[in-house]
């Protein structure tokens, strides 16, 4: 434990001035009449909120608030790679035998994510019947305020083995995980490295494939003769919307990234056109305000590695043919899977297709949601969690101990 340092998050007085002075020389596009959504953000809402960013926006409040978090650095040491200082929010749980979750985030998303549900897991009132967990939640190598990847080829095993040692460092020898997005890959690629440690994982963006006759037979016949649902037919129009008009920038950021990066580096309001329109497009209509908007954008602008580098994982796992992406949507056995469904996620699959992930124990289909479910519906998600770790739940006392009640 000495090696874990607390940490406060400092923006310079320099890089403020900086960010102000490209925000007061911004130059924007045209655009086409009524062209709404359709060509991407809208040129009226990305001069709002330039302006707001410009004028009245005040990030000295809102890193205030985040240095409420409890914060922590440590360096870890990962094959290959060195040394890599990990940035992460460490909430104890009051109750002895709570359970040791590592929170995982992606992007656009940081390790803010975490914020609202942070009370609701950590701190269940006396008496509940709701388990309590140990919250973990990094900021990813190359995000937030880890620090930078100087090496090609830090693709997801490299990110499972840094979160690995760091929940090894803070004394969790067994844990679970929660993740979306990369946090999803990534505490896949753990389950399938590090099932001694990694005793379950639950999941918000499920990509599982079609069942096969030779490796899921029951499961083939199962989707090959019951009827499609109307929730298949919603799920299946959702994912082709996204691969038709929603997945360009994963092609850009995973072919090209350093090109891209000129301009997000370079460009404040670049990047804010850039990520408000996932934040837009990903959610289940979540009414952000200003402010969410700007901070989300401007953990990317101060963050140690810059915000180009956060798209390097896209290029490395898109390539990585061991343990990349295609092998976090494959069948991974020992460690227990929980699923939840929202239906405005980027992709939505049939629950056949997410039964050839793994043994699964725990499903939930959701009415409302989108991508970035533990800040939309946080209560959602935390409902999730209970059920799955709680007493009746499939993943009860997986974690050796730590059953997330006391003395039970």
């Amino acid at each position: 434990m000495a090696l874990v340092e607390p940490y406060t998050v400092s923006v310079t007085d320099n890089k403020l001035s900086q960010l102000y002075q490209k925000l007061s020389i911004s130059t924007f596009p045209d655009e086409l009449d009524n062209a709404g959504w359709d060509y991407g953000a809208p040129l009226a809402d990305i001069q709002r909120l330039t302006k707001y960013w410009k004028e009245q926006y005040d990030w000295r409040k809102h890193e205030a608030e985040i240095n409420r978090l409890p914060q922590y650095k440590t360096p870890i040491e990962v094959d290959k790679f060195g040394t890599v200082d990990v940035h992460f929010v460490h909430q104890k749980s009051n109750v002895e035998a709570a359970i040791p979750l590592l929170f995982v985030h992606g992007w656009p998303g940081s390790f803010l994510e975490v914020t609202k549900v942070l009370p609701l897991l950590t701190s269940p009132p006396a008496g509940s019947p709701n388990p309590a967990f140990h919250v973990v939640a990094p900021s990813l190598p190359n995000f937030g305020f880890s620090s930078a990847i100087r090496q090609r080829g830090f693709s997801l095993g490299q990110y499972a083995e840094t979160f690995q040692k760091l929940m090894q460092r803070l004394g969790y020898t067994q844990y679970v995980t929660q993740g979306g997005d990369w946090g999803m890959m990534i505490t896949r690629i753990m389950s399938l490295l590090y099932p001694t440690s990694l005793r379950a994982c639950h999941i918000n963006l499920i990509r599982g494939h079609a069942p096969s006759l030779f490796s899921q037979p029951w499961l083939y016949l199962q989707s090959l003769f019951g009827r499609q649902s109307e929730r298949d037919q919603t799920a299946h129009r959702r994912t082709g919307w996204f691969l038709q008009e929603g997945s360009g920038y994963r092609h850009e950021q995973a072919t090209k990234p350093q090109t891209l990066g000129y301009a997000l580096e370079d460009s404040p309001v670049g990047l804010l056109a850039w990520i408000y329109e996932k934040l837009h497009d990903w959610t289940d209509g979540y009414p952000w305000t200003d402010d969410e908007i700007l901070t989300w954008v401007s953990i990317y602008v101060f963050s140690e590695a810059g915000p180009a580098a956060s798209l390097g994982i896209y290029y490395e796992a898109s390539r990585d043919q061991k343990l990349g992406r295609g092998r976090s949507e494959m069948w991974i056995p020992l460690v227990k899977l929980g699923l939840s469904y929202f239906p405005k996620d980027l992709t939505v699959v049939p629950k056949s297709y997410g039964r050839t992930l793994g043994p699964v124990v725990f499903e939930s289909e959701k009415e409302r949601g989108g991508h970035f479910a533990a800040w939309e519906c946080p209560e959602e998600l935390v409902g999730d969690l209970r059920k799955m770790f709680g007493k009746k739940g499939g993943a009860a006392g997986c974690v050796e101990g730590k059953s997330g009640f006391e003395g039970w």
